[in-house]
């Protein structure tokens, strides 16, 4: 049996998962995640909590795989574990397509900004680019126009918002038989038609519609770029219920793609990092 442990550490938030491989089969092990400003506090502190809670010894784990931008500051192997950094876009690649099954795929990591990878199974994971619209975007604009201070508040802000009191749609500048082609609920512009009368609500909806229409269209034309049709949501972003509807929706608008969003999408990153140290990938430079 070999136990691999992935560890993603971010820059407030650090992931932690173990895949362990028994007779060809692969399990998925109790993926959490711990906050630490610190990132060589939040490695110790993640793999601790995590090995005590699966009643877990050093000797049951075979190796350590971590990637993330805190990663770089742990410059010694974790408990005398062989360990491995490697690039987090083979993490996010490789993560999306075991959890959707897929072969192929753009992966999207919603983050505290938005990174795209075509990932192709047995292929090199390649980086498209990306935007720095994101998480991070919604907590800085919602703490500044609402006072909330997390993605948790403006969610439950954002419940029972109405775009039409903050956005420009369509139907709001053409006539009804204009843009046969183009559904008129379509945003002709984020924030083009605030109100007065704009509520906490309306505007936390308003902020989120903005990032996921931004995360969206510019999915969807780096998938057209590479010839896929499937993309696969990840990141911390993905776990809100408003994420997930807007996504759906966004499917039923003739886009000829598909977004999907899988069980643990949250792990995704972490979840291909550990997968690394399975399949032999190299480690980062």
């Amino acid at each position: 049996m070999s136990l691999i442990i992935g560890i993603d550490v971010g820059g407030s938030t650090t992931k932690i998962v173990g895949v362990k491989e028994e007779l060809g089969k692969r399990t998925i092990i109790a993926p959490q995640h711990v906050r630490a400003n610190d990132p060589i506090t939040a490695t110790y502190g993640a793999f601790g909590k995590f090995t005590d809670e699966n009643e877990l010894d050093i000797s049951d784990i075979t190796k350590v795989m971590m990637t993330g931008v805190g990663s770089s500051y742990i410059k010694k192997n974790l408990y005398g574990l062989a360990s491995e950094r490697i690039k987090e876009f083979d993490g996010i690649g490789k993560g999306g397509l075991y959890l959707s099954g897929l072969d192929e795929a753009l992966v999207v990591s919603m983050g505290t900004g938005t990174a795209l990878v075509h990932a192709r199974r047995g292929d090199k994971m390649r980086y498209l680019g990306g935007t720095g619209v994101g998480g991070g975007s919604l907590v800085g604009l919602a703490k500044l126009l609402v006072g909330a201070e997390n993605i948790e508040h403006i969610a439950e802000f954002a419940e029972g918002g109405n775009l039409e009191n903050v956005d420009l749609r369509i139907k709001d500048i053409t006539s009804p038989d204009a843009l046969e082609a183009l559904s008129r609920d379509l945003t002709a512009s984020n924030f083009g038609n605030v109100s007065e009368m704009a509520s906490k609500s309306d505007i936390s909806l308003g902020i989120l519609n903005m990032v996921f229409e931004t995360v969206a269209m510019v999915s969807l034309f780096a998938a057209r770029s590479v010839g896929v049709r499937d993309i696969v949501l990840t990141g911390n972003v993905t776990q809100l219920e408003l994420c997930r509807r807007k996504f759906e929706e966004l499917n039923g608008m003739g886009y000829g793609v598909r977004f999907i969003i899988p069980e643990h999408s949250r792990f995704a990153t972490v979840i291909g990092t550990a997968l690394c140290g399975l399949d032999g990938v190299g480690g980062a430079p």
